[in-house]
């Protein structure tokens, strides 16, 4: 066990809070690019901190191995735009060494002053409580397998000597590329019991992408799901000096290969291995040291290896746990079903590790969960929380108001009568702070006759905790479901802080807030302007090591004191709620110097003509504000690829229009005049609301296609990669600025190009 510093962050001119508050709704789980405003200097503050900080030990502080020198250090009180490195060896709190250990920030109370703990020895004491109660469980063809945690610690106990036995060093990478499984979560706590690094690689990246990672990490075993994802590393292989083995987890392997093997026959090779060499390894292991790394998406330029400590999964998940009120296993187990990306963060640690925290059950989903099946899964093992990206509610919502639609006129009338009764009663308990007054007698009935019947349909009827993250989610989705009475937890943070800052409940719920933080963490409005929308920054035991071979990178993401910069604008409200309004590498600086952020523009438009799919605002450096729209149409099940057909929905708006367009061909362009119009007019109705005249759209375009991962407009976690857009529509854009525009205003609406 490390001897850890115990550390507190320093005070701060008043703009320190401890608990989180108005604007636009949760940037949520950020995919971890921590976009500063060090390229965009103005937005960053050069002015002075009130006083200089001590690192102080209250045991003896763990000596450093590369880049900490001493345990005591006092800080400038100016703070720079980036964190120097002449600061930044001595104080210990970051480093950008693979083999590095860093200083704790341990607080000395409460969940903050928790000890310290490695990943084996939070297993191993969730096995002593738990070992006979189940850990995993999946579908195979009909039949569900199970594994319990005493069976689950063994397999991952074995894992590690295979990983050892084919020759993983210290401190190197293991790079699990393929859909969640028992054998991705036993190769990622293989990969650290045996001293390697967790590597989760993106199912969609290109070989190049996968070599990137692969390279970056020393990995010396990558661990595929079939034989789609190991053609990428065969065609890189000879360009990865430090790969040893390649293991298929799935499926028949269609032809043998030097080095290559089976999950079977990887097993097998570590199960007659003795234990010593395994427990030295995993004795020798400290909390302050890094065990996995999470890469970011990169839309800015390569990917970023974020290190995370034992330390940051381990009490991240134990903070999260207490935060969230998860019960453990021999009070009532949890369930959770995993189906969101393993290599990122927000998935790992909500069906990881949390739940292990807690002696709760990941059930696996099918492969194909986001292509239609996840509803069935849910229904089928009826999960107790749930985390689905804005996306997997939103299509949801579309689902649902589809198959409404449809339904009788009486029908259709209840259904309306009663999300009305379901908002505003939980809009009043919202405004009373929770559960306060009781709910009126209409809100019983409406429960029994519509609410209960459509959490069954979802498969949500145990779930008391639904949450949504990784991006950003419209105030449209959340009424809706708020409607019926299923409230939507926003949960808001980034790859840098482990997954989770703050995270909205029942008890601390408002509509549009990311909510307060987890306990033991802080958070910081950094250079706030006369609305108190501010940078916001971090603290905690959840923030990261550093960025893995990038100490300038990390140098701009961790000012002097430590505090870890978001890149993402927010403000507290009243009772310490935190609305994030923006992002400062989004926000669209006019040639005439107006600071305008997009989202929620964006999201107006998408509240006022629910036709629209995608919306990207565009007028960084340019005279006006244009607009580009996708319309919302059918999605390939197989491909994840937009399709020409209109949604059921979209064809319904359609016909309410006059229009009779079954297609995005149909109206992309400005061939369909009767939704051109509609879009027109919903478009002077957000400009009707602008708060300034350089804040309105004055020209439009609606794209031959929707927005999606594989076009590369999305992210992953299906984030619009803005750059990517800008590049990839760079004509049509060009076109909106051809020639000067006239000011659209209600008289006289500008007839877009």
């Amino acid at each position: 066990m490390s001897e850890a510093v115990v550390m507190e962050p320093p005070q701060t001119g008043g703009f320190l809070n401890s608990s989180c508050g108005t604007g636009h709704s949760a940037a949520s789980f950020d995919e971890g690019t921590v976009d500063t405003a060090n390229e965009s200097s103005e937005e960053e503050c050069t002015g002075e901190r009130e006083d200089e900080f001590a690192v102080t030990s209250s045991t003896k502080a763990t000596e450093p191995l590369a880049e900490q020198n001493s345990n005591t250090q006092h800080v400038n009180s100016q703070r720079p735009d980036s964190l120097s490195l002449s600061v930044a060896t001595e104080p210990g709190l970051w480093t950008s060494q693979r083999d590095a250990e860093v200083k704790l920030r341990i607080g000395d109370s409460g969940v903050a002053a928790e000890t310290p703990l490695t990943v084996n020895e939070m297993f191993a004491s969730t096995v002593k409580r738990f070992g006979d109660y189940t850990a995993l469980s999946w579908k195979e063809g009909e039949q569900q397998k199970k594994l319990n945690y005493k069976d689950y610690y063994q397999a991952c106990r074995t894992a590690a000597k295979s990983f050892l036995k084919l020759g993983l060093q210290r401190y190197h990478g293991v790079g699990i590329l393929g859909f969640n499984s028992a054998e991705w979560f036993i190769a990622d706590i293989g990969a650290i019991l045996a001293g390697g690094f967790a590597v989760g690689i993106y199912t969609t990246n290109s070989p190049e992408a996968c070599q990137y990672v692969a390279e970056n990490s020393k990995a010396n075993v990558i661990v595929v799901e079939n034989h789609k994802q190991l053609q990428k590393i065969l065609q890189i292989e000879d360009k990865l000096p430090h790969l040893k083995a390649i293991i298929q987890y799935k499926d028949a392997l269609k032809e043998k290969r030097p080095n290559l093997y089976t999950w079977e026959e990887f097993m097998e090779l570590g199960r007659d291995e003795p234990d010593a060499p395994l427990d030295a390894i995993i004795s020798s292991q400290k909390p302050n040291q890094c065990c996995t790394l999470i890469y970011t998406s990169g839309t800015t330029g390569q990917p970023k290896g974020v290190m995370l400590s034992h330390d940051n999964i381990t009490w991240t998940a134990l903070s999260t746990g207490k935060h969230v009120h998860l019960t453990d296993a021999n009070v009532a187990q949890e369930l959770v079903v995993s189906y969101l990306p393993l290599s990122h963060i927000a998935a790992q640690m909500v069906d990881i590790w949390v739940t292990m925290r807690g002696g709760g059950v990941t059930h696996f989903a099918q492969p194909d969960a986001l292509k239609g099946s996840l509803v069935n899964t849910l229904k089928e093992v009826r999960p107790t929380a749930f985390m689905g990206v804005p996306r997997v509610w939103e299509k949801m919502q579309e689902k649902m108001k589809s198959v409404g639609a449809k339904s009788s006129t009486v029908r259709r009338k209840v259904a309306a009568w009663a999300k009305d009764v379901g908002l505003q009663t939980n809009l009043t308990k919202m405004n009373q702070n929770a559960a306060a007054g009781r709910s009126p007698f209409s809100y019983h009935i409406a429960k029994k006759l519509v609410f209960k019947k459509v959490r069954k349909a979802l498969g949500l009827d145990r779930c008391t905790k639904c949450y949504t993250g990784a991006a950003p989610i419209t105030k449209d989705t959340l009424e809706f479901f708020l409607s019926l009475d299923i409230p939507l937890y926003e949960l808001y943070g980034m790859s840098e802080c482990t997954g989770p800052h703050t995270i909205s409940g029942p008890e601390a719920f408002k509509l549009t807030s990311c909510g307060k933080e987890i306990p033991g963490c802080k958070t910081k409005l950094h250079n706030p302007d006369e609305e108190g929308n501010g940078e916001i920054c971090f603290w905690g035991r959840h923030v990261f090591m550093g960025y893995l071979n990038m100490p300038d990178k990390t140098e701009e993401a961790l000012d002097a004191e430590g505090w870890l910069h978001s890149g993402d604008l927010g403000k507290h409200d009243e009772n310490g709620f935190l609305f994030i309004t923006g992002r400062i590498k989004e926000l669209i600086i006019t040639a005439g110097g107006e600071n305008i952020p997009p989202v929620p523009i964006e999201d107006s438009v998408k509240e006022a003509i629910p036709l629209i799919s995608n919306a990207m605002l565009i007028g960084d450096k340019r005279k006006f504000l244009s607009m580009l729209l996708t319309i919302k149409c059918q999605v390939n099940p197989e491909t994840g690829d937009p399709e020409d057909e209109l949604t059921p929905e979209s064809v319904e708006l359609c016909r309410n229009l006059g229009s009779n367009a079954t297609r995005v061909s149909e109206i992309a362009g400005e061939r369909d005049r009767v939704v051109h119009t509609a879009i027109q007019e919903g478009i002077n109705r957000v400009n009707e609301k602008a708060t300034s005249n350089a804040q309105r759209i004055q020209k439009w375009l609606i794209l031959d296609r929707d927005f999606s991962v594989g076009g590369g407009e999305l992210g992953p976690t299906m984030k619009l990669k803005r750059p990517v857009v800008l590049k990839i529509y760079k004509e049509q854009i060009d076109n909106f600025y051809k020639e000067l525009a006239t000011p659209t205003t209600l008289d006289n609406p500008l007839p877009p190009k």
